[in-house]
């Protein structure tokens, strides 16, 4: 019997157009979804590798969160780089195919449900192409210009696939955030930008209110906040970001740390969807999980959400 496919299925509306009525709910972590699967997803390209390998595993991971309440997804393009397929052999033309199949995996899986799904195509920061956790230290010892140059090819790549926004994601340092803005400034497509922080400071150790500070005035961001953060640090982040009057995103990990020498997590799991009520008093309208935050968490976040906010 030949496999029946789900025509794609665009929202009715822009994503700032949710963001301005009320809170709206984005999926947690792909990779801890990936492995409770059974994927393996040892090596450099992390989930971007089965774009090709095993596409399939990437749809049915969207169609978790998609099953527990997530009205975005973000793709499974953090680590999928030009440069980093081509260390696997794939050319220019097969990386653009992969990029897209990215966007296309979230769009079929939210056609599975009847309200609005949103996709966010991910475009992670340069050190998650490096993979050996320097994204959680920025500072790589390139220019704003240089970023934007290894940025700019990837994300145009990314826009032309139909996202429903740009997710400029785990940003560590106000240099690459820069640089990543520069990089989309003349794609027609809206943007957020989320930090990956430590306290009240970029991971690379500058003030939040100085990183939030670029988008003032940009009308391209529809959201700025945090991501990939300890959800204690989550709060504070979210006020920060708040005073620029735009929606704030924020979506923090379980609380566990990562060792990028032991390529393993460690520690205990802190992500609270209580806390989230905190968050939406502070500013924030674009909620969710990120590393280890899986569906049953963003379940309860969902159902957090559809109560009334005190």
């Amino acid at each position: 019997m030949p496999v029946v496919r789900i025509p794609p299925v665009r929202p009715a509306r822009p994503l700032g157009e949710a963001l301005a009525e009320g809170p709206v709910l984005l999926d947690g972590g792909l990779s801890n979804q990936l492995q409770a699967q059974g994927c393996d997803l040892s090596g450099e390209l992390w989930s971007a590798r089965l774009l090709a390998d095993a596409p399939e595993q990437i749809e049915a991971a969207h169609a978790a969160y998609v099953r527990a309440g997530a009205q975005v997804l973000i793709t499974a393009s953090y680590q999928a780089t030009f440069e980093g397929f081509a260390r696997r052999g794939v050319g220019r033309a097969g990386a653009e195919r992969l990029m897209a199949r990215s966007v296309d995996s979230a769009r079929r899986a939210g056609a599975l449900t009847s309200r609005d799904v949103w996709v966010a195509a991910s475009v992670g920061p340069y050190g998650a192409m490096l993979a050996d956790g320097s994204e959680y230290r920025g500072r790589y010892g390139l220019s704003v210009r240089e970023l934007e140059r290894f940025h700019r090819p990837r994300a145009r790549a990314l826009a032309e696939a139909g996202p429903d926004v740009l997710a400029l994601e785990t940003v560590p340092d106000i240099d690459e955030a820069e640089a990543l803005l520069r990089a989309v400034q003349d794609l027609p497509v809206p943007v957020w930008l989320s930090y990956s922080v430590a306290g009240d400071r970029t991971r690379a150790g500058q003030p939040l209110e100085e990183a939030f500070g670029l988008v003032a005035g940009n009308d391209q961001v529809v959201a700025v906040g945090v991501n990939c953060c300890a959800p204690e640090d989550a709060g504070g982040a979210v006020e920060a970001a708040a005073v620029l009057g735009k929606p704030v995103v924020v979506y923090p990990n379980s609380g566990e740390t990562w060792d990028a020498a032991r390529r393993a997590w460690s520690g205990g799991n802190t992500f609270r969807p209580e806390r989230v009520r905190d968050w939406q008093r502070a500013g924030a309208r674009l909620v969710g999980g990120c590393c280890r935050v899986g569906p049953s968490e963003i379940a309860e976040l969902a159902t957090v959400l559809e109560g009334p906010c005190p």
